[in-house]
């Protein structure tokens, strides 16, 4: 059997906050557009990486300029433009400068809290998703969101820190002969957003193990710390289908609506990787009917052992209730017991008294009460 995994109890207690809805309100009065940062700074200074390719071309860089990654804007190539840290917000806004991006896109791009959705605005494509990660420390689901904006000859991605899920997608296009190298931009967005589903999968089977060991541990001992476990899980599932159940709207309106970014022959995958998002609703739906059966079999097993220190106290209590009438009766003060003259009478009530104890747990013993 695997090590039982050891859980931190107070990060179980913590309120339902902004951390797990993502809800959090911006500053009252700013006129639409305001390019504000709404969330936490996860890394210390933003970085820009590149990734530029064709069928017989490929270049990739790290930590460029703004200048630099504008010039393969119009490159017949396709270019792949990643920032990782968005709170710095003249950089944002240098880029709908160099990249024609609407204040309202930029807008939400830098809303960390934004419900994932898909816009087609002028000359380019908005997406905004949710990327999960597992920490194996805590046993909870880390969100970050990642924001795509598909243009003609390019990909953007803005994401909240660098480390991301991608990585499958990077050796794909590093070897000359894939798919991906044959293709335009929008086989990479799909790409991106089908690397992004794919690690759900991930993040489920992970769930999904921990909830089978959290039943086996309530079956054998349910204990209070059980039952903040699966208020803990229970919360993990909600972040989880906050972040999926809109992704099936946004890759929805991906293959159903006619956008001039996309192609047609991307579109049958589009229809997989809507496939695939189905999927994992209903993988995160039966966890959650799951979770609420653990629920009730917390309280079912709490209710059991109760019902067996009672059964116990009980049996106890009805052996000493004849024992106490015999007591009773010797011991009332009329001066005429016949028995308390007698000379054995005392080994006599003993007698009784034991036979009635013996009896009694044949009779128990033989309804397999105990």
């Amino acid at each position: 059997m695997a090590p039982k995994k050891i859980l931190n109890l107070d990060f179980f207690k913590r309120p339902l906050t902004t951390e797990l809805f993502g809800i959090k309100a911006k500053e009252v009065g700013l006129p639409p557009g305001s390019l504000i940062h709404v969330g936490k700074q996860k890394i210390e200074k933003p970085v820009i990486g590149l990734v530029d390719y064709d069928q017989e071309h490929f270049e990739t860089r790290t930590d460029i300029t703004i200048e630099e990654a504008t010039a393969f804007k119009e490159t017949p190539s396709v270019s792949w433009i990643n920032l990782s840290g968005i709170h710095d917000t003249s950089i944002i806004e240098l880029f709908g400068q160099r990249f024609g991006i609407h204040n309202l896109a930029l807008e939400d791009i830098l809303n960390t809290h934004h419900r994932p959705k898909f816009e087609e605005m002028d000359g380019y494509s908005l997406i905004i998703l949710k990327m999960l990660f597992f920490d194996e420390t805590t046993q909870s689901i880390d969100a970050e969101q990642i924001s795509l904006i598909l243009g003609p000859h390019y990909v953007l991605t803005f994401q909240e820190k660098e480390g991301d899920v991608f990585d499958g997608v990077r050796e794909r296009l590093q070897r000359s002969n894939g798919r991906i190298r044959q293709r335009g931009p929008d086989y990479l967005a799909y790409a991106l957003i089908d690397s992004i589903v794919d690690s759900y999968f991930h993040i489920l089977e992970k769930v999904g193990d921990n909830l089978t060991q959290l039943e086996e541990d309530l079956l054998i001992n349910p204990e209070q710390s059980t039952l903040g476990r699966v208020h803990h899980y229970k919360r993990q599932l909600m972040l989880l289908r906050k972040s999926v159940w809109p992704l099936r709207e946004v890759i929805s309106e991906l293959y159903k609506e006619e956008s001039p970014m996309i192609r047609a022959d991307t579109q049958v995958f589009l229809r997989d990787l809507y496939d695939h998002t189905i999927q994992v609703l209903d993988t995160v739906e039966i966890f959650r009917d799951t979770v609420s059966g653990l629920q009730d079999l917390y309280m079912s097993a709490v209710g059991n052992r109760m019902n067996e220190i009672m059964k116990v106290l009980t049996i106890m209590a009805s052996i000493f209730i004849p024992l106490t009438f015999i007591a009773g009766i010797y011991g009332m003060n009329f001066e005429y017991i016949p028995e308390l003259k007698w000379r054995w009478g005392y080994f006599a009530i003993w007698g009784v008294m034991l036979g009635c104890v013996a009896g009694m747990v044949l009779y128990f013993r033989s309804k397999k009460w105990f």
